[in-house]
């Protein structure tokens, strides 16, 4: 089985030194998990002052909360990186998990044109990936590839649904896509998400799916945007492209949520716009030699990261302990692993690596659901460890 090299040099932002970096550790000696902030290369845990993540993530301004904290060393960050990755892990000591608890974990989807075209091929396929090449010629003739500067729901998308539905080519993928209406779901409940390291989980009935390298948004409970992250949205493309309504099973699958290595919160190095400007990589490496590099240019999205937060949380979507939102990917892998026209899956063993110089790398390894940890500490766990520890 492949194993996982976790090292600060290969996980932090380029810029570390200047950045607050806030994340989670499993305590083992606690028998649960600590909110911990980056102090050069020392792990500080300041569950003291912030019992869970959501709690340092409703204060004021996160990043100087999270600078001003004091708390207990717990070693080195190498140490503890060292013991992350679930192949090779020492379960009496600390390691990594998901940087969010409480959060509720959404997504965007559809929000990149290259991706929307690839639902559309999807659907069209009925989730057999050797039709999906020439489909996926065909609605390229039809639309295009290029709809970046098309904005959704304007006069100039409404006339673009008006030719597809003549043609009989609407989707109710380019519905999300261009329509008004963004398309938000729930990708995993609170506590569920895994973080660096850490097993990632392909439902074995799957033959077709693939990593959604994409930056992960930190929204407090009032709307505002205050930190972002890194995600690896996996998707089961067959699941999706028999039905939409096979969703949940499609995204929602034990660990099909990895988000981390670390929120990186807002503060005057860091911001919103940097978000909008970043360039997020993904590499794919199997224990069969098989290689697969991409990337996705949040300054292609189609639909800004603020619009997306205001339309998963306002008035009409009330998070009280906040949310974490997948912003959406535009790379959807199609490279030939095995057969010519077969198109890319994942296959047990994967190493998946996204990574962001803003924000580091998140690394996991890809194995069946069944196969990765179970999910067994939820929110009712946290809570009576938490009042056992007198932190609530």
């Amino acid at each position: 089985m492949a194993t996982l090299s976790l090292t600060p040099a290969n996980t932090l932002p380029a810029d570390a030194d200047r950045a607050a970096l806030a994340g989670r550790v499993w305590r083992p000696d606690l028998a649960g998990p600590s909110v911990v902030k980056l102090q050069g290369g020392t792990v500080i845990d300041v569950t003291a002052t912030f019992p869970t993540m959501r709690d340092l993530c409703e204060t004021a301004d996160p990043a100087v909360a999270l600078r001003a904290a004091s708390g207990e060393n717990l070693g080195s960050l190498a140490d503890l990186l060292a013991n992350s990755s679930a192949a090779s892990r020492n379960d009496s000591k600390p390691w990594l998990l998901a940087p969010v608890d409480l959060q509720a974990v959404k997504a965007a989807g559809v929000t990149f044109a290259v991706s929307m075209l690839e639902r559309v091929i999807e659907e069209k396929a009925r989730g057999n990936p050797a039709a999906a090449a020439a489909i996926r010629t065909e609605i390229g003739k039809l639309i295009g590839d290029d709809l970046s500067k098309l904005k959704p729901g304007s006069p100039e998308a409404m006339k673009l649904k008006e030719v597809l539905i003549a043609q009989n080519s609407w989707s109710q993928y380019l519905e999300v896509g261009i329509g008004p209406d963004a398309e938000i779901f729930t990708k995993a409940p609170p506590m569920s998400a895994v973080g660096t390291g850490a097993d990632a989980g392909l439902h074995p009935a799957s033959s077709w799916n693939n990593p959604e390298p994409e930056i992960v948004i930190i929204v407090a409970s009032d709307g505002r945007i205050v930190g972002a992250s890194l995600g690896n949205d996996v998707n089961l493309r067959d699941f999706e492209g028999r039905s939409a309504l096979l969703l949940g099973k499609a995204k929602d699958n034990n660990a099909a949520a990895a988000i981390g290595p670390f929120i990186r919160f807002f503060d005057g190095d860091f911001s919103l716009d940097h978000v909008r400007k970043t360039t997020v990589s993904l590499t794919v490496a199997g224990e069969d030699g098989f290689t697969l590099e991409g990337s996705s240019s949040i300054a292609m999205i189609s639909r800004d990261p603020a619009d997306l937060a205001a339309q998963m949380i306002g008035p009409h979507h009330q998070y009280p302990d906040g949310a974490v939102l997948y912003l959406g990917t535009m790379f959807a892998p199609i490279k030939d692993r095995d057969a010519p026209g077969g198109g890319f899956t994942h296959k047990y063993g994967d190493i998946v690596t996204i990574s962001a110089p803003e924000l580091g790398a998140l690394v996991n390894r890809m194995r069946r659901t069944d196969e990765c940890e179970p999910w067994r500490f939820g929110t009712s766990h946290l809570m009576r460890n938490l009042a056992k520890r007198g932190l609530l």
